[in-house]
């Protein structure tokens, strides 16, 4: 269908965006649940989009929506902004140089659109927030497919640039929304760190991130990142600083419960409860997770800050995680079909850990082929995308074998980590 057929034209011109996309995607033959799939999102999800009318929209889930359709921005009313349409590239390595010099370019340009608000810090705001957020969404998309090393100096400079527009914002309004802003950026940047195996980088600016959350005035902000410090905390075995920090979390939620977080939060519970040894704690917070997964597709899409739905499959992923690290196979072997979503998602570094998790598993259970095989698959994500964390999490699985008989499988294995020097 021609993208500027009357249709087309007339929903845009009357603000009816969900129309817009209902009109392309039955014209390119997609179902509901099929596009919701490829966007993160739920079919209920899409339906509701659809049916919003000429009303605001959420500018993030609209993006992320006409990207993978490939409507032109201005018939949703977003500006043309090519970082975002650069999200789902193929991968790569010379999309990625041109999205990253391109988007260095865009968030680096001047943004001098005051928005008038309603949500203060919601991804429709429209202004300098809205557009630095979309920038940050790229970025984050982007993570799945790029080495950390390749996007830590865009995402640095883009965080200066966010502090620099946040300290000469005249209105305490504009403030609150672009500490938003500075928070999320400065959670990526604290990400990358950890997944480049640099520790105390990641701490800083994890601690960064949940300042800037108090800053902006946004409690649900502050609990999504006090959360992902403290799910950093569990998997670098500290237990307890990951259930004090996930305690934080859930007292700024006691005014707005919301399924997503809630799911989100017990499922990071339970792996810090599995990283203290405690099969019990971490099951009962495995079982909560489920609980609330089952209310997400009842909600609207993820709630920003979260980029997309947590889900049934995640919390499976998780008890395959917490069953690897409590030496629990049977917890491995019954998530692992109902994690198999998380297993073929596009986010290849996410991929490999958890394929990590599975081989720990198949050691326990004592099938040394299936656990070397595995990592060995991982091993090569990590060095491909020069992961720290992929790579130390595969020397762990290495020390767990403790044999000195070494099968043929496990010296190939060792040839090839003995090897490695990110």
């Amino acid at each position: 269908m021609n993208r500027s057929t009357q249709a087309v034209r007339e929903a845009s011109r009357s603000g009816d965006y969900g129309r817009v996309v209902k009109l392309v995607r039955v014209d390119a033959q997609l179902s509901q649940k099929q596009l919701g799939q490829a966007c993160g999102l739920s079919q209920s999800a899409i339906s509701r989009l659809e049916a919003h009318g000429a009303a605001t929209y959420n500018m993030t889930l609209l993006a992320r929506v006409a990207t993978h359709l490939n409507i032109p921005f201005r018939l949703v009313g977003l500006a043309d902004q090519s970082a975002v349409q650069a999200a789902n590239v193929d991968g790569s390595d010379v999309e990625r140089r041109t999205f990253l010099h391109g988007t260095a370019a865009i968030v680096a340009a001047p943004i001098l659109t005051p928005a008038s608000m309603t949500h203060r810090h919601q991804g429709n705001d429209g202004g300098q927030a809205a557009s630095l957020r979309l920038a940050t969404t790229a970025f984050r998309r982007l993570d799945g497919t790029t080495p950390s090393r390749q996007l830590q100096e865009p995402v640095l400079a883009h965080l200066r640039l966010a502090q620099t527009i946040t300290s000469e914002a005249d209105h305490q309004d504009a403030r609150y929304r672009l500490a938003a802003v500075g928070s999320e950026v400065a959670s990526l940047a604290g990400w990358l760190a950890w997944d480049m195996g640099d520790y105390g980088s990641a701490r800083t600016w994890y601690g960064n991130a949940i300042k800037a959350a108090r800053s902006s005035g946004d409690r649900l902000l502050a609990a999504y990142q006090l959360g992902s410090l403290a799910q950093f905390e569990a998997h670098v075995g500290n237990a307890v600083q990951s259930l004090n920090l996930l305690n934080q979390a859930r007292s700024r939620l006691e005014e707005r419960p919301i399924a997503t977080a809630t799911a989100w939060l017990s499922a990071s519970e339970a792996l810090a409860h599995a990283v203290a040894g405690d099969a019990r704690m971490s099951d009962r917070a495995l079982a909560q997770a489920a609980k609330a997964a089952e209310q997400v597709s009842t909600e609207d899409p993820a709630p920003w800050p979260w980029m997309f739905t947590f889900n049934g499959a995640k919390v499976a992923a998780m008890r395959l995680t917490c069953g690897a690290r409590l030496g629990l196979p049977e917890w491995v072997r019954a998530a692992q079909d109902e994690a198999g979503e998380a297993m073929t998602s596009g986010h290849e570094k996410q991929r490999a850990l958890l394929m990590l998790d599975l081989a720990s598993a198949h050691m326990v259970a004592g099938r040394l082929d299936g656990a070397f095989s595995l990592a060995t698959r991982a091993l090569e994500t990590g060095v491909r995308y020069r992961s720290g964390r992929i790579v130390e999490r595969s020397r762990a699985v290495r020390r767990s074998f403790t044999s000195a008989n070494k099968p043929q499988v496990v010296r190939e294995f060792d040839e090839r980590l003995h090897g490695i020097y990110l």
